[in-house]
């Protein structure tokens, strides 16, 4: 396993500007130029999205900036020390010591330990106090890897490394208290609050035990330790693993950097909670905060987009296998397997009767001029078909579930998926999966939050909130809520279907703005369900052929970024850096794949001068598609399912004049009023110098 840390990815003493922006894209650029991510722009953005949720300065002028990112090939630590401090959001002061902490996506857990041993050792004044005072990178790297990989006779005196279940003994009779600690990646503010907690503990006398919930792993605390404990402290900033062990307990819960600031603080209110008869409790369920918990609180439109997000994102998968399969049904068996075959006594389609009563030893046979291609290649069109439908048929049920279990978390999902089940079944479609997810989330929220008597609470997750949340919210959609909704959904298909000429082109330009908009992001998913969800009902025979129109329009002009980005780097590559030159080379398979989001490392750079290029070729390419009156009957894969496309050559026509006006729009803006980058390379490199003071013009130009 290689260093974590080496002197190229220490800088001393260096002012690369004067916020934190300027800090983690220099620490970027050095994990980037060592050669252990694909792309600084890519680890900046992951850091800095990272940033936007929690400040990651802490008290004593330390600074932890960190974030998983698929352009991280190999786990590191970037050192900076600053002249001046910079502002990273803590209490007390600017941060003069900044590490960045890059891991891998999918980090491997011996590198994600050793980076939770560094977390740890931030909390020690003594290892800080050393940093401080350090003369030479090298000196920095030695002090890092005594702390991560110390020596083996040093290692079970560690107090940093070891696990620490139970921290402090309290005098006989006194309460026992149980602490768990987790943040987004599960790397940093997670070990350091466990720490903070341990050592404060300690110093009170408090019996805490402390389980981490983090990417090296965790131990679950024991369950006669739960079973005694007084009160919990909840020092989390996303959702808490196994809520339910905990049910029924007083609970104190913040972020994890109240618990790094004030964990004294935090433990003596769990030890008052303990005695207090009305003190906030765990819930029945599994965590119907769970999914809410953060060190701060969000706002009502902020919330909603979560549950709806989340709902999408579940959903999608279902979208795209299923969707692909029926398209490779249509390549294999013919589009006219849909149609109801003759010969069925049931009124089956030809797919459903062939998959159903016909084997590879028993290919079926098609009537001549059908059009239908019958044999092997009939039989596995039929087979996909009916695949593709039944994972069609998860997409409101999977939308309802998961928007309910964003609310609710796991005691959400039973009644989410039923109603939206009875959604599907009543005609509500998508628009009663969404707001029948909503109703069954509050629904399961507001029961695992009765207190009910100890002898009956273990039955609450598994009986009480599945039945009477399924119940509630079911009820609702059939009584109220779905004849109204289904009849919505029938008059938008109907005006769908309706529209011609002017108005198509005018709905295809309005498309292809919102898929350009926020790449990937709420904006992009909706115009994205929209086209799905009709592309859904044209396949089931319910729509018509707008709705394949739709469709086309949705992919093409979310093709369009990647590519117009990439055709941009290209054309005039002195105006991006080496990174974004990078980035732009990939970004035409991400194009040609549909993939929108191969555009976000360019619009989070320079979003003022991407973000309406994009839109402009987005809007261009969606026009041409509705206007061409292109049908697709495939959900996802760009140029490799043009065999599911009614006119392939002038669906890629409107992508390629599309990707020629975005990259034209933004290469012009990008060259108003800014100096080519590509030069600035050499500059950038004496950057790295590790004691040499950097610029912020050679910061700026990165």
């Amino acid at each position: 396993m290689s260093a974590l840390i080496t002197p190229d990815l220490v800088a001393l003493d260096v002012s690369p500007g004067a916020d934190k922006t300027a800090v983690i894209r220099q620490l970027s650029d050095l994990v980037a130029r060592s050669g252990r991510a694909t792309s600084a722009e890519g680890l900046y953005s992951d850091a800095m999205d990272r940033e936007a949720k929690v400040a990651t300065g802490l008290p004593g002028g330390i600074a932890i900036p960190h974030c998983r990112s698929a352009a991280v090939t190999e786990a590191s630590l970037a050192f900076a020390r600053l002249t001046p401090g910079v502002d990273f959001g803590a209490s007390d002061g600017p941060a003069d010591l900044v590490f960045l902490i890059a891991a891998p996506a999918a980090g491997d857990a011996d590198h994600l330990t050793l980076l939770s041993s560094l977390a740890r050792a931030l909390v020690r004044p003594e290892f800080v106090a050393s940093l401080r005072s350090a003369r030479s990178a090298d000196e920095v790297v030695a002090l890092v890897q005594d702390v991560v990989s110390p020596a083996p006779a040093a290692t079970a005196a560690a107090p940093a490394a070891a696990p620490a279940p139970s921290l402090a003994k309290t005098p006989a009779g006194g309460p026992t208290l149980i602490a768990i600690s987790a943040c987004p990646t599960g790397i940093a503010h997670t070990y350091m609050a466990a720490d903070k907690l341990a050592a404060a503990a300690r110093e009170m006398g408090v019996d805490l035990h402390v389980e981490t919930q983090g990417s090296s792993g965790s131990t679950p605390i024991d369950p006669s330790v739960v079973s005694k404990a007084a009160a919990v402290i909840f020092a989390v900033d996303v959702g808490v693993k196994d809520r339910e062990r905990f049910a029924g307990k007083p609970v104190i819960q913040s972020g994890t950097k109240r618990a790094i600031q004030e964990p004294e603080v935090m433990i003596r209110e769990a030890l008052a909670a303990a005695t207090d008869p009305n003190a906030r409790r765990v819930p029945g369920g599994t965590g119907a905060e769970a999914s809410t918990a953060s060190s701060g609180g969000q706002g009502v439109g902020s919330e909603i987009r979560r549950w709806l997000l989340t709902g999408v994102s579940y959903m999608i998968p279902f979208v795209a296998a299923g969707g692909l399969l029926i398209a490779l049904s249509f390549l294999l068996g013919g589009y006219q397997i849909v149609l109801t075959d003759p010969a069925s006594a049931s009124g089956q389609s030809y797919a459903l009767n062939w998959a159903l009563n016909n084997s590879f030893f028993n290919l079926p046979v098609a009537d001549a001029g059908t059009g239908l291609n019958d044999g092997l290649l009939g039989y596995l069109g039929a087979l996909c078909f009916v695949l593709g439908g039944a994972a069609f048929g998860f997409l409101v049920p999977a939308l309802a579930g998961y928007i309910a279990y964003a609310i609710a978390d796991r005691p959400g999902i039973v009644p989410g998926f039923v109603v939206g089940a009875v959604s599907g079944t009543v005609g509500a479609g998508f628009l009663g999966g969404v707001v029948g997810g909503i109703i069954a989330g509050f629904a399961a929220k507001w029961i695992s939050s009765w207190k009910l008597p100890s002898g009956v609470r273990g039955l609450q997750p598994v009986v009480i909130i599945p039945l009477l949340a399924t119940i509630i919210s079911s009820g609702i959609m059939v009584l109220f809520l779905g004849r109204p909704l289904a009849a919505a959904l029938t008059g938008l298909g109907n005006f769908l279907n309706g529209l011609t000429g002017t108005s198509a082109i005018l709905l295809g330009i309005i498309l292809g703005l919102m898929m350009c908009f926020d790449l990937g992001g709420p904006v992009n998913k909706a115009a994205y369900v929209f086209a799905t969800t009709g592309l859904t009902a044209a396949i089931a025979g319910d729509g018509g052929r707008q709705q394949l129109v739709i469709m086309a329009t949705v992919m093409a002009a979310g093709m369009v970024p990647p590519l117009a980005m990439a055709l941009s780097t290209a054309i005039r590559p002195k105006l991006y850096t080496a990174a974004e030159r990078d980035n732009g080379k990939a970004a035409w398979l991400l194009g040609a794949s549909f993939i929108s989001e191969g555009a976000i490392p360019f619009a989070a750079a320079d979003p003022l001068r991407v973000i309406p290029s994009m839109m402009l070729g987005g809007a261009t390419t969606g026009a041409l598609v509705a206007g061409f009156g292109v049908q697709l009957r495939a959900p996802h894969g760009g140029i490799f399912v043009f065999f599911a496309m009614s006119n392939a050559l002038l669906f890629f026509l409107a992508v390629i004049i599309g990707t020629i006006v975005g990259a034209v729009a933004v290469t012009v803006a990008k060259s108003v009023g800014s100096k080519p980058v590509a030069p600035a390379d050499a500059t950038e490199a004496a950057m790295v110098g590790h004691a040499v003071p950097t610029t912020g013009a050679a910061v700026a130009a990165s």
